[in-house]
């Protein structure tokens, strides 16, 4: 399976905000999408999940063109972890990730024991097991994400779209979120912050600047300290870290004007 958008564009209050760019992950693929804050990252991610609409261009899920596809059938074969949630009740744990099973029910189905099977199984993947009776709105900011992550593995979809999923996270939760990620085996496509992540995690990685695509390709070969300087304008240094084995980047402070000052 396949999600792509092909020359995509996104248009907010007459201003174009994701500028004809074009993506693709593949059934089992780890893709970074990364880039600067308002470089359009979470737009691309919201035209992609329908939340926002095209402009221009078209996104194929399956080879199929998403505006002909009922929205049962996308989420049977994506699912979506956002950035915020906004709730108007104050459902429990359970009944979080227990929505996670909707795409496969009609409108009148109960739930079976199977699914609070998968609902259990999901809770236990993002450490949460023992939240299940607690009310969502009772949770902390990274307590929210975790069961949100467990929500859209309850879908059992084999294509995932996750918006920032460390935000918020504490250091052992972002590393445990991004081993679940690299071990499950769909495609997944997500948008980061932290471009260490891309040498340990991704497959693949897509660069945005101004809403447009900067650079693409494997990690190691895109993530170099010009792109660096060239889109986050900070200077940095990226060694081999003696623990991994993996590229590590280190920005410098001062950024920028550490360079210009070194070059007048």
């Amino acid at each position: 399976m396949r999600i792509e958008t092909e020359q995509a564009g996104i248009s907010l209050s007459g201003k174009d905000i994701v500028k004809e760019v074009s993506v693709k992950v593949d059934s089992g693929q780890v893709v970074g999408l990364f880039g600067p804050n308002g470089s359009g990252k979470s737009t691309l991610l919201k035209g992609i999940y329908r939340t926002l609409k095209l402009c221009r261009g078209v996104i194929y899920l399956d080879g199929k063109d998403m505006r002909q596809m009922k929205g049962r059938q996308i989420a049977q074969m994506l699912g979506v972890v956002t950035q915020f949630t906004t709730l108007n009740f104050d459902f429990s744990v359970e009944e979080m990730v227990l929505m996670g099973r909707s795409p496969h029910k009609k409108a009148f189905d109960r739930d079976r024991e199977s699914d609070f099977e998968i609902v259990k199984r999901c809770l236990k993947q993002v450490d949460m097991e023992d939240f299940a009776r607690r009310k969502f709105l009772t949770l902390s900011g990274g307590e929210k994400q975790r069961i949100l992550l467990a929500r859209a593995l309850a879908q059992e979809t084999e294509m995932l779209i996750l918006d920032e999923p460390t935000n918020h996270l504490d250091v052992k939760y972002q590393l445990q979120t991004m081993d679940i990620i690299r071990s499950l085996g769909k495609g997944v496509l997500l948008a980061l912050h932290d471009l260490n992540m891309a040498f340990a995690y991704c497959d693949y990685v897509y660069v945005l600047k101004d809403g447009k695509m900067a650079a693409e390709g494997l990690p190691d070969e895109v993530i170099t300290e010009k792109l660096i300087r060239d889109v986050y304008e900070v200077e940095s240094r990226i060694y081999s870290n003696p623990v991994t084995g993996l590229p590590n980047i280190a920005f410098l402070s001062g950024g920028m004007k550490e360079n210009e000052n070194s070059n007048s």
